[in-house]
């Protein structure tokens, strides 16, 4: 199968730019013209396709309804993606048996061959978004072992905690089966939202992902929130995990969902996740510490080493006048 890499630029000139928008092919305004984005596109029933009315020589892009369709940077991405038309009906000439292709962008818009008409539900709204589907996320990211930090202290009470449970279920829809998880709730104890797997992770299957769900519902805020002893936790997880070769084998990371936290916690971030920098700073101190002993020995012999000059100098000095009176008095008795 040929794969196609393209690349282009903003320009003046792409703001006059149309393309197909899925949702808005062949419909037209009040006065019969066709609407912008939404010029006349063949479609007729396929047999191949479900007998779904379809244009077997050109994709069409949908736009999800929450995004500007002429917003430049979908404009952009959909005018060089216009040349995967080509690559598209080249590999359904080669192989017949293939059904859909499309291309998901990073960007949100999807290109979808053969071109299709695309129906909004009863409020005129579109949720489809490529970038929130299973096959996207697992191209656009690597597996990944994830722990899940919830601030339940008293300060998460009402709308604050509802809106956390909700985070973590977005969080969740975000992870595949190579993923793997686990969600802690904190205050100034750990509560593993799950009892049963207390210091380990699991597999992000859907049934998974759903249990955990229903459990999310029973946690309550109360008390206060001691934030170290959940990092703490989650590091030491992670650290096994990565130790003894389970989990995803690959990306880690700890997601915390709080409503502020009292400290950076420079000094656990630096025993997990920098040993190699902590280890660093710390010959650096010793370095510095016996630099600093040898340095005082020095000055302690200097110290020893100017008395003793001083003593010699003294000495000679006395020697000095001693001569100095026995001479005068050999003068006195001579005269």
């Amino acid at each position: 199968m040929e794969v196609t890499i393209l690349t282009t630029v903003w320009t003046e000139q792409m703001s006059e730019y149309e393309y197909f928008n899925a949702v808005l092919i062949n419909e037209r305004d009040k006065d019969g013209n066709f609407l912008e984005l939404g010029k006349e596109f063949i479609l007729a029933p396929n047999d191949h396709f479900n007998n779904l009315p379809v244009n077997i020589s050109l994709s069409d892009v949908q736009v999800p309804t929450n995004m500007y369709n002429k917003d430049p940077a979908i404009v952009n991405g959909v005018y060089w993606s216009e040349s995967l038309n080509k690559v598209f009906v080249d590999n359904f000439d080669r192989d017949p048996s293939l059904i859909w292709q499309y291309f998901g962008s990073a960007k949100g818009f999807f290109r979808q061959y053969p071109g299709i008409k695309w129906e909004p539900d009863e409020n005129g709204v579109i949720a489809f978004d490529c970038r929130n589907r299973k096959w996207y996320i697992q191209a656009a990211t690597s597996p990944k072992d994830v722990v899940i930090l919830v601030d339940v202290s008293g300060s998460m009470k009402g709308l604050r905690l509802t809106i956390a449970k909700q985070t973590v279920s977005s969080i969740l829809d975000t992870l595949g089966d190579d993923d793997f998880f686990n969600i802690i709730a904190y205050n100034k104890e750990l509560h593993y939202v799950e009892p049963c797997l207390n210091g380990t992770l699991v597999q992000a299957d859907r049934t998974n992902k759903e249990h955990f769900r229903e459990h999310l519902d029973k946690l309550f805020a109360k008390g206060i929130g001691m934030l170290d002893i959940a990092l703490n936790e989650a590091f030491n997880i992670l650290s096994d995990f990565n130790h003894t070769g389970q989990g995803s084998i690959c990306s880690q990371a700890i997601m915390l969902i709080t409503d502020g936290a009292v400290d950076t916690y420079d000094t656990i971030f630096a025993k997990y996740n920098w040993p190699d920098r902590k280890n660093k700073l710390k010959e650096e101190e010793e370095e510095k510490e016996e630099g600093g002993g040898r340095g005082g020995e020095e000055e302690e012999e200097e110290e020893e080493e100017e008395e003793e000059e001083e003593e010699e100098e003294e000495e000679e000095e006395e020697e000095e006048e001693e001569e100095a009176i026995t001479t005068a008095a050999r003068g006195h008795l001579s005269g």
